[in-house]
Formats: C-alpha cells, sequence, structure tokens
C-alpha cells in the first residue's frame, strides 16, 4: 500500500459483464416467477403457511425485475443514467428489498421447516396463514426501514445523464461503509445464522429418527441444497466484496493505494451479476415448497409433448394416426 496517487479503476469490464447477465435473468426470471405466481395466486384460497412466505418471495422478485431494463439501459450507455434522480434511488431501493426480503422470506421458511420437523406436537394448529401474513408484512417493513437510510445518500452525479450509483459518491463514501456494515451485519449474517441453524438442527433430527417420512425427509434436503446455492453463489460473495469495495474507495480517497483494488472492483461486479440471479434461481423454492407444482409442470410437458407428436407426423407426409390404427386393427 502506497501514499500516493492512485490509479483509476477502469469500468469498461462492467459495462460488458453486467447488461447480458441481466437480460438472461430478466427473461428466466420473469417467465418463472410469473408461472409461480400465477400457480399461487389460482389456490389462493387453499394456501399453506410456507406457500405465503414464497408468494412474497415471488412478489420480491418481481419488484426488482421490472428495474432491470433501465439498469441494461444505464450500463450500455456507459453509465449514463438519463432518467433521473429519483428514479435511479427507486430502482437501487427495489434491488435492495429484492435481495434482503428473499434473505427474509427463506429465513422464515427455514424456521417453519424447523418447527414443523423438530415441535411438530407444540406447532399442530397453532400456526396459521394468518400468523405467516402477519410476519410477511413484518419482513416487509423492517426490510423497508434497513434499506431506507440507502435512500438519502446522494446516488447521482447530478447532470442529466450522468451516474447512478450503486451505493455513494466517492464524497460520502466513509459514511456509507459504516452503514453498509451494519446492514450486512443485521441484513444478512443474523438471518444466515439463524437458516444455518434451523437447518443443522433438523438434518440432526432426522437423521436420529429412523422413522422419519422419507418424503419429509428428501423434501428437507432438497431445500437445504437449494438454500446453500442461494447463499454460496448469490449472497455470500455480494456482501463480502460489496464491503471489500467500498474499504478500497476509502483508501482511494486517502490516497492509500492498493494493489488489490481493481481485482477488487472486477471480483464485486462479478459478485452483482450473481446476486441478481437468485431472482432466478428462487423459483426453485416454489417446486419445493408447492407440491402441486411439480404435477403442474409435467402436466404442461405432457401437453407439449402430445402436440409435437400430432404435428410431427402431417409435417414429415405420415398416414394420419386414426388411418393407422385403423389398419392394424385389420392386420
Amino acid at each position: 500500500m502506497k501514499n500516493t496517487s492512485c490509479t483509476s479503476v477502469s469500468f469498461d469490464f462492467t459495462g460488458r459483464f453486467l447488461p447480458p447477465v441481466f437480460i438472461l435473468v430478466f427473461i428466466i426470471g420473469l417467465v418463472a416467477n410469473g408461472w409461480g405466481l400465477k400457480t399461487l395466486l389460482q389456490k389462493w384460497k387453499k394456501l399453506k403457511i410456507i406457500n405465503v412466505f414464497v408468494l412474497n418471495l415471488g412478489l420480491a422478485d418481481m419488484l426488482y425485475l421490472l428495474t432491470l431494463p433501465f439498469l441494461v439501459d444505464y450500463y450500455i450507455r456507459n453509465r449514463q443514467w438519463i432518467f433521473g434522480d429519483a428514479f435511479c434511488k427507486i430502482t437501487r431501493f427495489c434491488f435492495n428489498l429484492n435481495l434482503y426480503g428473499s434473505i427474509g422470506f427463506l429465513t422464515c421458511i427455514s424456521v417453519f421447516r424447523y418447527l414443523a420437523v423438530v415441535h411438530p406436537i407444540r406447532v399442530m394448529g397453532r400456526l396459521t396463514v394468518t400468523h405467516s401474513v402477519t410476519i410477511s408484512v413484518m419482513v416487509w417493513l423492517l426490510v423497508g426501514v434497513q434499506s431506507l437510510p440507502d435512500m438519502f445518500y446522494t446516488k447521482t452525479s447530478g447532470n442529466k445523464s450522468g451516474t447512478c450509483y450503486e451505493t455513494t459518491s466517492t464524497e460520502h463514501v466513509e459514511d456509507y461503509l459504516k452503514y453498509s456494515l451494519g446492514w450486512t451485519l443485521m441484513g444478512f449474517c443474523i438471518p444466515f445464522l439463524v437458516t444455518l441453524g434451523c437447518y443443522g438442527h433438523v438434518i440432526v433430527v432426522l437423521c436420529r429418527k429412523n422413522t422419519t417420512d422419507k418424503v419429509l425427509k428428501q423434501k428437507c434436503l432438497k431445500l437445504l441444497f437449494i438454500l446453500i446455492l442461494l447463499f454460496s453463489v448469490c449472497y455470500i460473495p455480494f456482501h463480502v466484496l460489496k464491503n471489500l469495495n467500498l474499504r478500497s474507495r476509502v483508501l482511494s480517497k486517502q490516497k492509500l493505494c492498493s494493489e488489490w483494488s481493481n481485482g477488487v472492483y472486477i471480483a464485486h461486479q462479478i459478485s452483482r451479476g450473481l446476486v441478481c440471479l437468485n431472482s432466478a434461481l428462487n423459483p426453485l423454492v416454489y417446486l419445493h415448497g408447492n407440491e402441486e407444482v411439480p404435477a403442474q409442470l409435467r402436466q404442461q410437458l405432457q401437453r407439449a409433448h402430445q402436440m409435437f407428436s400430432r404435428l410431427l407426423p402431417s409435417n414429415s407426409g405420415s398416414v394420419p394416426l386414426a388411418q393407422t390404427a385403423d389398419e392394424v386393427q385389420h392386420m
């Protein structure tokens, strides 16, 4: 680390990497979450406790996905934001609601599974859909309160087509680093430890009880795998690298240059692409949380296969199916 003029970080990587990722996530996430939400809403009167959390998880994803076209435009224009300061803050706020809302609802799902498996008799009949709705409202409020201070930091450079900062300008970067560390602790570390503790205990209980339903054990293991995937790929790298990048900016502002600053910046941009994948990966919870979704998916695939089978003979010049069946009967 040297006390000299710092080499400026190259931002070219961001413009090349993020737009394709955002476009891919937007397409996959919109289709998967739209289909999942439609499936849940069709069974609105039969919603189970865990499905309420899954429904809110999908709403959080849709909220963020609708902002991605504007971010794609921003990075394609070489980080030129043309939609105004207010909408820049709203866009970043939606990202934070999605990120920490997703973590919150995944934590709720983990706690519910823990209670259902480890303390089934105590919670039987005591947990209702009304309770899950109340808890969901509390999660939204808590995430909103945690994310609200972010909107009071400078988000644009002040020009009509300036930068839309993911965090804030260099002028306030020291204060933002302190806020980010506290936010990481409250919004990520504590829910992550709760989730880890719940599923660690659940797996121990399932392994000890030989009489435990094998289907229940498989479902819990599948959900554990999904959560490990989400936290390992999406959430952990983002929070670590976000704070390291902020620390690098603080040092750069103080003219204390570090050799790892450019590498941390690139790694952080990759983690930003990975963290937005949570909106495309969260629908995996639909498959686990709603027992009817896999069956409906199989039905759709069977219908598609039948339609393809009917079209294929006519397109290839084959004899119609009805005629072929009559000939077989007379053979």
